[in-house]
């Protein structure tokens, strides 16, 4: 597809806005949806006036990690274009990332007697984490022949790079994540699923054995879980393809790590929904294609919180009229994949997307909630056929064949 779409590519003045309201879609609690529940008026005006539907990020009944459900958004098969976790994190905290690296993405963790009790350590403040990463950065700098480096996250996340002196064959890092993904649980040890991970994987045990020494006396990030062990592929550009010069804004880490490791500009930007849209404003007259990002609905639905999920998604609408302001061509609000509160996770389904421009049916729906985008024009779809569309009602698709 994207073959197909970088031959009839033609460019023109037109901007296309992104909106992931990460982890957007729910699932009913005593018969609503936090999306049910929520008062979100400019929302569900705009709803009326635009294209509306539900996508699939992967697969029917297949559910996203949030790197392979942000590559579906943005036309990149996510099946075809397996990145880890770690390269993400590792590229979005400003590591320049090399062939010879594996990169790892970790959470400080609670642990006791052996069994996790917090796999996010109560999501520690951002400036703790600095402090413990700082020191283990100072503390652990070789093991072997790798150099190790460390770099601290947003709360409870940091990443580490092992840097071996040569380029490592593909399959170094096939190793199994250590965050059984529930409390409870004892950490899964380490497990290297090809012949060429064992090096990486000795390595990587040492690192933990390290780490938890120096820091098992912290009153909660007494451990740490690894996930998303990863090397560098070797993706195209999306301004190769869609001939769009593109502006991520987003505050954590991974997201600007994915949208720096596809070549879209991805500054460092620090504060809240506020300043995330007060930097796009500043940025508009200098992009074609803007990404912008809002991660707090995933975190409540990850947690549980219902309510305040559907408060983040309030919080979302009352700052809509500054971005409507600007007028794109074209302003598609959706999200990355489904986090329904009651399942205090990811899931397997379809996500609520709304697209605005001149060129829609539109009046399909009267509300934006998952019931009612089952009856707009786009159906259900596969997420990576969202790009394509923009592209469309931007205007920058030549037509196929005579």
């Amino acid at each position: 597809m994207q073959k197909l779409i970088k031959d009839l590519i033609q460019k023109n003045n037109t901007k296309i806005l992104f909106v992931v309201l990460d982890g957007l879609g729910g699932l009913p609690l005593k018969g609503k949806t936090e999306l049910d529940v929520a008062r979100k008026p400019h929302l569900d005006a705009l709803t009326a006036m635009s294209a509306c539907g539900l996508h699939i990020p992967v697969a029917m009944g297949i559910t996203p990690g949030s790197g392979p459900g942000h590559l579906s958004l943005f036309g990149y098969d996510p099946i075809e274009w397996q990145i880890g976790r770690g390269v993400l994190e590792a590229l979005g905290l400003g590591i320049e990332l090399k062939k010879t690296d594996v990169a790892i993405r970790v959470n400080y963790a609670t642990i006791q007697d052996g069994i996790i009790k917090d796999r996010r350590a109560g999501r520690i403040p951002t400036d703790k984490n600095k402090k413990l990463t700082g020191r283990l950065q100072e503390k652990i700098r070789m093991i072997d022949d790798a150099e190790v480096i460390f770099a601290p996250g947003m709360e409870h996340r940091f990443a580490v790079v092992l840097r071996f002196p040569e380029p490592l064959p593909q399959g170094s890092a096939s190793i199994k994540d250590t965050d059984p993904q529930k409390e409870g649980k004892s950490p899964i040890p380490i497990t290297p699923e090809t012949p060429q991970a064992e090096r990486v994987a000795k390595i990587t045990e040492k690192l933990i054995s390290q780490i938890a020494e120096s820091i098992k006396n912290e009153p909660a990030a007494n451990f740490v879980l690894l996930r998303g062990f990863s090397q560098v592929p070797d993706i195209p550009h999306f301004d190769e393809i869609y001939g769009l010069k593109s502006l991520c804004i987003a505050t954590y880490p991974m997201y600007r790590g994915l949208a720096s490791l596809i070549g879209m500009d991805s500054p460092a930007i620090t504060g809240d929904l506020k300043e995330e849209i007060d930097f796009l404003k500043k940025n508009y007259n200098d992009y074609d294609f803007f990404f912008l990002h809002m991660k707090k609905i995933d975190s409540f639905g990850e947690d549980g919180n219902f309510a305040g999920k559907a408060s983040k998604i309030e919080e979302f609408d009352s700052v809509l009229p500054e971005i409507l302001s600007l007028n794109p061509d074209v302003l598609i609000i959706t999200g990355d994949h489904s986090t329904p509160s009651v399942l205090k996770s990811h899931s397997w389904h379809p996500v609520p997307v709304l697209l605005k421009s001149p060129y829609v049916l539109g009046d399909t729906c009267k509300a934006f909630t998952e019931r009612e985008f089952t009856k707009g024009e786009f159906g259900i779809f596969p997420t990576v056929n969202l790009m394509t569309l923009a592209l469309a009602n931007a205007g920058r698709l030549k037509k196929f064949g005579a």
